[in-house]
């Protein structure tokens, strides 16, 4: 029954994700993927490769835990109200937002000072499919995506502020470990697919039978009139087209005539 209400596949890639990074995040925990190993390093040949396992990789139980439910909850969205794009969305989003956070020089916004940065983390993801679903609802006007881009707005609107270094906001004793570059390369990269991808698989208008101007239906004329023949005294008390009397127009005729 409740896949009949909705599509199997916006559980299955939602699921399937969360498997993969918590099978990611037991691997670190008993040595694999140390260090550095797997992150995206900006700028760096090496954090090429994080492009890929970088959102499956996290800094500790309390990194993942909280991009689990997001990511999670928007991947739904995704394959529920995007069906016919949504992996293509999904993979190339994952492949140009890591490589756009390649790109940025890690460059502390307070110091100026270069760092050696490795990130990990799927916040990019959440960040670009956010942003994806917010403004692809904007872009195409479409009532029931609008709908879904006002709940986005509503439960993660304040993911805006992600994009924006965290020392903007407080005074901190240490840089910060969030990486507002991912933020940042997610929500562009998510505004970006959304303007692309803004008339395809765009669903048609539903134009019922009676709404095209030539719709004329022998059945409902025929329902019509079984239910006058079935019910005369509906018609009793309508008004009646007055019957002309034939000897009134020629008395008017003889009287002009004189």
């Amino acid at each position: 029954m409740l896949t009949k209400a909705f599509k199997l596949k916006s559980f299955l890639v939602p699921t399937f994700m969360l498997v993969l990074m918590w099978s990611f995040f037991l691997l670190q925990n008993i040595g694999f993927f140390g260090g550095c190993s797997g992150a995206l390093i900006p700028l760096m040949p090496e954090g090429l490769k994080g492009v890929i396992f970088a959102p499956l990789l996290h800094g500790n139980l309390d990194h993942i835990v909280s991009n689990s439910m997001p990511i999670a909850i928007l991947l739904f969205l995704l394959f529920e109200f995007y069906p016919k794009i949504a992996t293509r969305i999904f993979l190339i989003g994952w492949i140009a937002s890591g490589l756009l956070v390649w790109m940025l020089p890690p460059i502390d916004i307070v110091t100026g000072q270069w760092n050696y940065s490795c990130i990990v983390g799927a916040s990019g993801l959440v960040y670009m499919l956010a942003f994806f679903i917010f403004f692809s609802g904007v872009f195409r006007w479409n009532m029931k995506l609008l709908t879904i881009s006002l709940l986005v707005a509503l439960y993660y609107g304040s993911l805006i502020w992600g994009i924006f270094p965290e020392e903007f906001f407080s005074q901190l004793q240490e840089p910060s470990k969030i990486s507002w570059q991912s933020h940042l390369a997610g929500s562009i990269t998510g505004v970006i697919l959304a303007l692309i991808f803004r008339k395809i698989g765009e669903e048609k208008k539903r134009k019922f039978i009676w709404e095209y101007p030539n719709y004329y239906n022998e059945r409902d004329d025929k329902m019509w009139q079984e239910y006058i023949a079935n019910h005369p005294e509906d018609f009793e008390e309508l008004p009646q087209l007055k019957q002309h009397n034939i000897w009134e127009y020629l008395d008017e005729i003889r009287r002009n005539e004189k």
